[in-house]
């Protein structure tokens, strides 16, 4: 028989994840705490939003809070590159023509 360890967070009395390691649990766990004062304050703004938008929104800037910091402290965001086409797609939607 195995033993096998999880951490569970839990928000409310509700499970919202599970790790196997007390790390990530923790990293997660400290994400949530951000994502729950990033909805008091975005609840405060002069913008018509939402309760689901404003949840949302409070995550998504939770889970990419490095970049939100750095781009408030005046740095730059990292662009990320488009691939370029290759030349096989783009002569993929082309109708050959016929010879007349």
């Amino acid at each position: 028989m195995a033993v096998i360890v999880k951490y569970v967070v839990e928000r409310n009395g509700v499970e919202r994840m599970t790790f196997t390691s007390k790390k990530e649990a923790d990293a997660y766990d400290k994400m949530l705490d951000v994502a729950e004062s990033l909805e008091q304050m975005l609840s405060k703004v002069d913008v018509p939003l939402s309760e689901q938008q404003v949840e949302s929104l409070a995550l998504e800037i939770a889970k990419q809070k490095d970049e939100f910091v750095a781009v408030l402290k005046g740095s730059k965001p990292a662009v990320t590159k488009k691939a370029k086409p290759s030349a096989k797609s783009n002569t993929e939607n082309v109708t050959p023509l016929k010879e007349a």
